[in-house]
This record gives structure tokens, sequence and C-alpha cells, in this order.
């Protein structure tokens, strides 16, 4: 009876007629095409219901976001003063979008009950090939709601984790736009890739664009491919939902980090 109650919650968050998580065919499919493109986006993801619910909590937990407009080089490092100001690895971007926390966000909200509900985390894990799949341990980083709204962006950076789980609950009407360019460095060979990454901010390359719809989910390989989120040009705003999840159990952000990133610093169970 309980696995029956359970798989009903499930269905009804998550378009499983197309997204069938437990189908071993549907799981090699997209983990095939993450190893081939480095991304893979499951359009219509959410049923409409979940999504109205989850686009109403986002839009009543505006209030709450945190914003701290900032600068960083592509690398998310210290600059270096061995090198010249005009070296990729110092040159600063702007990232100045704004969220609110896991503390904040319901554990009756969709987007909570999807995060931990078993069956996605082992569809997680049997496509971006993981053993499992664990929340943070402060209370603050495991679902965050991220809001971009005109003239706000994402700059240009390389992940520090290798795999990103997103849920788009609302694009802009024009711009903020994700782009990216993959395997543009090897991050453990140590190969940073500067001048590719001097031609991608010169404008030299053209990125990738990735469109997203309300309620598409992505799974995104960002530690060696660049990447961010353009400007929103016009008074519409981006909502997006960040599922972030560890490979190994006990890891919290610094209290560095949360200051930084949230206004605050959370607790750690």
């Amino acid at each position: 009876m309980e696995q029956e109650l359970y798989e009903m919650s499930i269905d009804r968050i998550v378009n499983t007629d197309i997204h069938k998580l437990s189908d071993a065919s549907w799981r090699r499919e997209k983990r095939e095409e993450l190893r081939a493109k480095g991304a893979s986006a499951m359009t219509g993801f959410l049923r409409a219901e979940a999504l109205a619910e989850l686009q109403k909590e986002a839009e009543e937990g505006f209030d709450a976001a945190y914003f701290n407009p900032q600068t960083h080089n592509i690398y998310l490092t210290q600059p270096d003063p061995e090198l010249p100001a005009s070296h990729i690895r110092n040159k600063e971007v702007t990232s100045s979008k704004g969220c609110i926390c896991d503390d904040v966000i319901a554990a009756s909200s969709p987007l909570k009950q999807l995060y931990h509900d078993p069956l996605f985390k082992a569809a997680l894990c049997d496509i971006l090939e993981e053993d499992a799949l664990y929340p943070y341990a402060d209370n603050l980083s495991s679902v965050n709601i991220h809001y971009a709204r005109k003239g706000e962006e994402l700059g240009w950076h390389f992940d520090n984790s290798s795999f990103a789980v997103t849920l788009m609950i609302q694009p802009a009407a024009s711009g903020g736009a994700f782009e990216y360019v993959r395997d543009v460095r090897n991050a453990d060979a140590g190969d940073m890739g500067f001048a590719a990454c001097d031609d991608i901010l010169s404008g030299k390359r053209r990125p990738e664009e990735l469109k997203m719809q309300p309620g598409d989910l992505l799974l995104f390989r960002g530690r060696n491919s660049l990447h961010r989120v353009t400007p929103v040009e016009d008074d519409s705003m981006r909502q997006l939902a960040v599922l972030a999840y560890n490979n190994t159990p006990g890891i919290s952000l610094s209290e560095h980090a949360m200051k930084t990133f949230y206004g605050r610093i959370g607790s750690v169970q």
C-alpha cells in the first residue's frame, strides 16, 4: 500500500508517461545523451498541475530572495597576481541573480517532494553514473530557487561539481538565455583552456544556446564546459530551481560561501 501511494505521489509531479523514471531503456537513453552532449534536457518533465503550484510558490517566495551582485573570474578562484590583469585568469564577469534557500521552501512543495523522492534519485544516479546522491548537510543549500530580473545575469563560469540538476520554472520573455561551450578545459589534467576561454569571452567563438521551457528538467556537466545565463532584457523575471546533490554524505557549504550566496549562515545537521 505504501508503494502504491508513493507511486501516485511521484506521478502527480512528473509526467511519467513520457519520462519513465523506472524504465531502464529511458534511463539509458538519457545517460547516453548526457555522455554525448554534456547535457540532457527533458522537455515537459513536470505535470501541468505541479508546475502551476511551483510557479505560485516561486512568485510568493520572491520577497525572501537574497540578491548580492558580485564579480568573479570564470574559474571562481582568487586572482593570480603573477599574471597580467588582461589574462583570462584575472578577467572579471558579473553575477547578479538572487535566490531563496532550502529552509524557505515548504516541505510540501512539489520541488521538495521531487528532490527527496527515492525513484527520482535512483533515476538520477543511473543517468549521472553515481553510486548515490545525498543532500547538503546544511539547511540552506540543497534546494534553491533563483531569480533574475531585468539586467541581472549569471556570468561565465565553470562549475566546481561534476553535474548540475536544474528545473525551469519560468524563463524570461527576452534574454536570460543559457549559453555553453563544451569541453573547454580539462580540470583533472590541469588544462585550464586559457586561449579557448579568451575566444569565448571576446566573442570570437560562439556558444551553443539551450532553450528551456517551463517544467523542463536539465542535467548538465559544467565542470569542463564554460557556461552562463545572459542578462534578462525586459520586465519579465527568470525563475529556476536548482536541485543540488553530493555524491558523498555530510557535505555543507562553508560559512563564508553561505554568507556570500545567501546573506546568512545556516545550521548544519
